[in-house]
């Protein structure tokens, strides 16, 4: 999953970036209201974490034009302010939950869970299923039939976003999004690695090159997917 952090303190973002990057999470963080709503406007993300008190542009301002355009992007306010009428007012702007600091950092995850899973339809389950492949979002898993694997991280974030968008074209842009974020410094080969993996454990089928875009998961080889290996 690909998360923005907006938020302007340093201290505290650097331990919310530690413990979101313990999960296979990429994140990417600015640390004001101008620079979140250039990136939310110019790339994806599968959710916002997002501080209300922000320079340049305040964070509830920043939530309804990010609706007025409408993007759909989950977004979770961070913020000190305790009064329930600024709190009413983020989730009528179109917020999605709202945590008042100081929180701990395990209620930030419980919400992170709930809030992707309304994204997903409103299932309560941590799985992604298609075909034979079964993905637990928790635990990284990848079952066929019976069997089950761990997967490494950079496979689990490829395949976590191809089953979310079954027969649809991802590119390589936003695979590689979904890698590295805004993070430089990866081999110019390093996706066709990782799909490469992919599908030795999947099928060759499984998963498809269109050429000059990017890959698409098809459901129906992945429902005649083989064991894992």
């Amino acid at each position: 999953m690909r998360i923005l952090l907006v938020e302007d303190d340093h201290l505290l973002a650097n331990t919310m970036l530690d413990m979101l990057r313990e999960e296979p999470n990429t994140v990417d963080w600015v640390d004001d209201g101008r620079q979140a709503l250039h990136a939310l406007a110019e790339e994806h993300f599968d959710l916002a974490i997002l501080d209300l008190t922000l320079p340049r542009v305040d964070g509830l301002d920043i939530v309804r034009q990010v609706r007025q355009q409408g993007n759909d992007t989950p977004i979770i306010i961070l913020t000190a302010r305790a009064d329930l009428e600024e709190k009413l007012q983020g989730l009528d702007a179109g917020a999605d939950d709202y945590l008042t600091k100081p929180f701990a950092m395990a209620e930030l995850k419980a919400r992170i869970r709930a809030v992707t899973r309304r994204g997903q339809g409103g299932s309560r389950s941590a799985e992604l299923a298609v075909g034979r492949l079964t993905l637990n979002t928790d635990t990284g898993h990848l079952s066929i039939g019976g069997d089950t694997l761990a997967l490494p991280r950079s496979e689990f974030l490829i395949l976590h976003y191809l089953m979310r968008h079954p027969d649809q074209v991802a590119t390589r842009r936003r695979l590689e999004e979904q890698l590295y974020g805004w993070d430089q410094g990866a081999e110019s080969n390093a996706l066709e690695v990782h799909v490469h993996h992919l599908r030795r454990r999947i099928g060759k089928a499984t998963i498809r090159t269109v050429r000059g875009v990017g890959y698409l998961l098809d459901s129906q080889a992945a429902a005649e997917a083989p064991p894992c290996p």
